[in-house]
């Protein structure tokens, strides 16, 4: 398990709503009756907080682009951070073409994903760790997590954690174990997570490795305590029966590999709905331009 300081990037969650609902989504997309759209107050919180963090500062969602302040919220970041150190996630969606500029100017990094092709896959995060495995191997396979260690932190409404797939399952669960956004929040290690990993952790599948699943079924794999949990929270996906019980068993099968991640032409293709292409960087990132200039 990582210190968050040794992370390449920390992501600040914009809004956790999304215009798709993709199996597995470490965003619980699809669940949330009443998604959030964070501040500008809260976003300019989250990034004065991380203004002596040396990496990157990733804006993420849900969608991003779909927040009604998007264009302000680039300008508040560019404003403060260099390009070179802002990231954005995203799957430019229809509609929001007008954000190209903005975008251009104000991301160095960005990561595209439009989720419809058929090897993109998602392991399932909804299943409680508790209800397939003893306590000494949840907090075994907690430090050994590959989102926690390949991923990133994160901010949201709610306040920071060392996992943003803890951020995402805290916006159910409700628990008070959200850190206090403010300057050097990131500077804690492993030592300062036990809280958060009790909390979140326990409730997770992340760190299970179980079978995953094609993102275009839009299908969640669930166990049961969470299904209860989620019919109570009043989730759209399981009103419309877009899940199964999970009754797998932990570290039964290696999710399969996304081999879309070395298709730079699928990259372009998405680029290009918005008038951009992209350039790959030295880190594996994509710089976008404008396709006038490539």
């Amino acid at each position: 398990m990582r210190p968050i300081r040794d992370m390449e990037t920390i992501q600040i969650e914009i809004t956790n709503a999304c215009v798709l609902s993709c199996s597995n989504c470490t965003r619980l997309c699809g669940h949330h009756p009443d998604p959030f759209f964070m501040t500008l107050e809260e976003f300019d919180i989250a990034v004065d907080s991380l203004l002596t963090f040396p990496k990157m500062i990733g804006v993420m969602g849900g969608e991003p682009l779909i927040h009604p302040q998007f264009d302000e919220i680039c300008r508040r970041l560019h404003a403060k951070i260099p390009p070179e150190r802002c990231g954005l996630w995203t799957t430019f969606p229809e509609g929001f073409e007008r954000h190209a500029d903005v975008i251009v100017e104000t991301f160095g990094n960005i990561l595209l994903n439009d989720h419809t092709r058929e090897d993109v896959f998602h392991g399932p995060i909804l299943v409680t760790s508790r209800e397939h495995m003893k306590e000494i191997d949840i907090h075994y396979a907690a430090h050994h997590c590959s989102y926690q260690n390949c991923w990133s932190a994160s901010i949201t409404p709610r306040g920071a954690y060392f996992c943003e797939v803890a951020a995402a399952l805290d916006t159910v669960l409700q628990t008070e174990q959200a850190w206090d956004v403010e300057p050097g929040w990131w500077l804690r290690s492993p030592f300062h997570f036990a809280s958060q990993i009790e909390a979140f952790c326990t409730n997770c599948g992340g760190a299970m490795r179980c079978a995953a699943r094609k993102d275009t079924e839009e299908k969640d794999d669930i166990s049961p305590a969470w299904v209860v949990r989620l019919q109570q929270y009043g989730s759209p996906k399981m009103q419309k029966g877009k899940f199964e019980v999970f009754r797998g068993s932990p570290f039964s099968n290696q999710a399969p590999i996304n081999t879309f991640r070395g298709d730079f032409n699928y990259f372009r293709k998405v680029a290009s709905k918005y008038g951009l292409d992209v350039i790959r960087q030295p880190t594996g990132y994509l710089r976008p331009i404008h396709a006038s200039s490539s």
